[in-house]
């Protein structure tokens, strides 16, 4: 394509939000005007079962749920008074609690003041928050934030020693829909029993983020936590980031909330509009599904050329690829759909793994994130007229120009500034832009029983666990490995047995093993 039909497709196809000063550019994606008018039947539906979505629909059959988290940041969407209540209730309940954490009304028995907060949970419950808190964030915050987001031990006793000193003035946030799960239990009891070793009351520096009447809101209550906010059922995990997961660790790090839902708002809108130009998020969703045929044949590498933007690759990965992993399409067939996600940030990729980019296998399609403005105030000049963030900005358009000769394709977001408006916005842009691409490739974005799979058969390797050490209790000799799984009822399970016990015995527990470490089959294992 020459320079004059390259510069004139650039014009066709560029998409500008006047009042959030955002640009969309999809002109190096290669799709043609066939392949345009080909999908235009499928995005008619897909406007169709989107409205349907933000009407009330069932979205997720499997626990027969509506999706609402669009409601959210325009309450008067929501299909009843009560939920319209319920949303507007709770945004006034996050602002009050957090503007009285600011000015010590609210304060732990120990200190004048909460210095920092703590969030522990995982998936949704704290990708959504360390974006945002990485985003937007500042050293000067009135609260500055930490989390804990695994259940791995050294993970936790990292964070817990940066804290040391102040967890007597640290405010705990604790995010889980029901209580059960695994991860976000083990970080509160391991923090808890921490805040107890110290002499610390753990229940009035807690605050819980649940579901209305789970066996959790109940604990809390029982215990008597500073306060308890909904986790509501009709917002997934990966979508919760404008719910009170993301708005109360954000409020009280002093991050404008209302910015950040007017943003999202204004995103919103603009994609209900019923036509592939002029919507973001349906051009969007064009150069996905060109992108990968519409199978997901090749990765979304995300490249934000901006520090603070780092985590977002990180953020979209549990949004795109849970939200699009699917094994069947909603007629039952077998589809294998998604689109895997990875990222780090301009320019550091360019001494990493733009060299593949290029020139290696064009398994993928690039998003860059353009930042127009480059910090508060004046620049020095690194060279003579130029500043760093003119280097910033030359990188980045150098690389989208080699990735472009060597017929690799990408999408250009450009945004005027990073704050709590425009990172609202962004957020709703690839949420509607998922439930698009969703609809066009016939999949439901809202379910996600891989995940659940997952869940059950780490339950199940514990159980096998606890029979394991019954086993080697009741033995009160050495035994060899094969015996236990055949005590343990478990025999084609052995090499799970082999993998708990050699874990176990790592862990300064009771548990012995003998023998040929390098040889499985051959150990003796014995309590000791």
């Amino acid at each position: 394509m020459d320079a004059a039909t390259l510069w004139q497709r650039y014009q066709d196809w560029l998409y500008y939000h006047e009042g959030l000063g955002l640009y969309l550019d999809i002109s190096r994606m290669r799709f043609s005007d066939d392949l345009v008018m080909m999908l235009q039947p499928k995005f008619d539906q897909a406007f169709q079962a989107l409205e349907a979505l933000e009407g009330g629909a069932i979205a997720n059959p499997d626990e027969n749920r509506m999706v609402g988290h669009y409601w959210l940041r325009d309450p008067e969407r929501a299909p009843s008074p009560e939920l319209q209540e319920d949303i507007v209730t709770t945004l006034n309940k996050i602002q009050r609690f957090a503007q009285k954490v600011h000015k010590g009304e609210i304060h732990p028995p120990d200190a004048a003041q909460f210095t920092d907060v703590l969030s522990i949970g995982i998936g949704g419950s704290a990708l959504g928050p360390q974006f945002v808190a990485e985003a937007l964030g500042s050293v000067e915050a009135p609260l500055q934030i930490h989390f804990i987001d695994n259940t791995d031990p050294a993970g936790i006793d990292r964070v817990l020693a940066k804290l040391k000193d102040r967890l007597a003035s640290t405010l705990v946030i604790v995010m889980t829909k029901s209580g059960g799960t695994p991860e976000t239990r083990n970080g509160m009891l391991e923090v808890k029993a921490t805040y107890e070793q110290m002499g610390l009351s753990f229940a009035k520096q807690a605050v819980a983020v649940t579901g209305v009447g789970s066996n959790f809101e109940k604990l809390a209550k029982t215990e008597g936590w500073l306060d308890i906010f909904p986790m509501h059922d009709w917002v997934g995990g990966r979508t919760s980031e404008m719910s009170a997961v993301g708005l109360l660790p954000a409020a009280l790090q002093g991050i404008d909330i209302g910015a950040m839902l007017a943003g999202a708002k204004e995103m919103d809108a603009v994609t209900r509009i019923p036509q592939i130009k002029g919507n973001p998020a349906a051009m969007m969703a064009l150069s996905w599904y060109y992108a990968g045929n519409g199978k997901g044949e090749k990765d979304l590498v995300m490249l934000p050329y901006k520090d603070s933007l780092l985590l977002f690759s990180r953020y979209l990965q549990q949004l795109i690829m849970e939200s699009l992993g699917k094994e069947m399409d909603l007629d039952g067939n077998v589809v294998h759909q998604g689109i895997a996600v990875y990222g780090n940030k301009g320019t550091t990729d360019q001494h990493a793994y733009v060299q593949q980019l290029r020139e290696g296998v064009a398994n993928f399609f690039v998003t860059f994130i353009e930042v127009l403005e480059d910090r508060t105030g004046q620049s020095i000049e690194v060279e003579p007229g130029v500043t760093s963030g003119d280097y910033l900005s030359g990188l980045l358009q150098g690389t989208r120009q080699a990735l472009y000769e060597n017929q690799r394709d990408s999408i250009t977001v450009t945004v005027p500034r990073v704050d709590a408006r425009i990172v609202g916005a962004l957020i709703a842009l690839y949420e509607r832009t998922v439930s698009l691409y969703a609809s066009l490739i016939n999949i439901n974005a809202y379910h996600q029983p891989g995940v659940e799979a997952g869940k059950k058969a780490a339950a199940a390797i514990l159980d096998l666990q606890k029979r394991t050490m019954q086993v080697l209790q009741e033995a009160n000799a050495p035994i060899s490995l094969i015996d236990l799984a055949s005590k343990a009822g478990a025999i084609e399970q052995i090499e799970a047995i082999y993998k708990i016990v050699r874990h176990l015995s790592a862990n300064q527990s009771t548990v012995q093993l003998s023998g040929d470490l390098s040889q499985p089959a051959s150990l003796m294992i014995r309590l000791h």
